[in-house]
């Protein structure tokens, strides 16, 4: 499996992986694990993560978290910070990255809008399209990981965690309409695999493996 990660990716435009999943699903724990293995192939790896990834992003990224904020953001202004972080983000670090072929691993991306803000807060889908072409255009990931996780059991492991964000202070039926929206955007878009994430660790980042693995191959 090695062999054919190296053989496929050799001489070639970088890959462009984003990790998705509703609270608690273990993304960042993947994004560490598949570094690590992309890493001892030889590969040049940039972690990111969303909202923030650059100086303007980590701005954004404090007030949308925030469950302090003065007043109450709107779903609107929420959707379109996200984008404004996202684009930035997207020009300043991911396609810099990308044309020097790197792999790039971003924790949350364009998925992440239709799943919060489209289904937690019920903008339409067409809404958060028209904003997406907008500023993003025909780009997308190469492959998306959706980590799939009931609500109950993701919300488990965040208060686990101790203090909550402004998200993460939602109540369990926003994240259910989250996960529904997951589920049914990223059964539509080619690129996106959803993997179990009842699994344990080592069987959840084996099952990402081998995604990125045959995708990689793919090309």
């Amino acid at each position: 499996m090695a062999d054919e990660l190296n053989n496929a990716a050799d001489g070639r435009r970088g890959f462009f992986i984003t990790f998705e999943g509703g609270e608690g699903a273990g993304k960042s724990t993947l994004v560490q694990k598949v570094a690590a293995n992309l890493q001892a192939q030889g590969h040049e790896v940039v972690t990111l993560r969303e909202p923030g990834g650059t100086a303007l992003g980590e701005n954004l990224r404090a007030i949308l978290k925030n469950q302090h904020t003065s007043e109450p953001i709107c779903a609107q202004a929420e959707l379109l910070m996200m984008y404004a972080s996202r684009v930035q983000l997207v020009n300043l670090q991911i396609k810099p990255a990308l044309a020097r072929g790197a792999m790039v691993l971003c924790d949350r991306h364009d998925l992440s809008s239709f799943a919060y803000q489209g289904g937690g807060r019920g903008l339409p889908f067409n809404t958060i399209n028209q904003v997406r072409q907008a500023v993003l255009g025909d780009f997308t990931p190469d492959l998306t990981i959706l980590i799939d996780v009931p609500v109950e059991v993701g919300m488990q492991r965040v208060r686990a965690r101790g203090e909550r964000d402004r998200f993460e202070l939602e109540q369990l039926a926003f994240f259910e309409r989250v996960r529904r929206a997951y589920l049914q955007v990223g059964a539509l878009l080619p690129y996106v695999k959803i993997i179990d994430g009842t699994l344990n660790e080592k069987e959840v980042a084996a099952a990402a493996w081998q995604e990125i693995c045959a995708r990689l191959k793919e090309r």
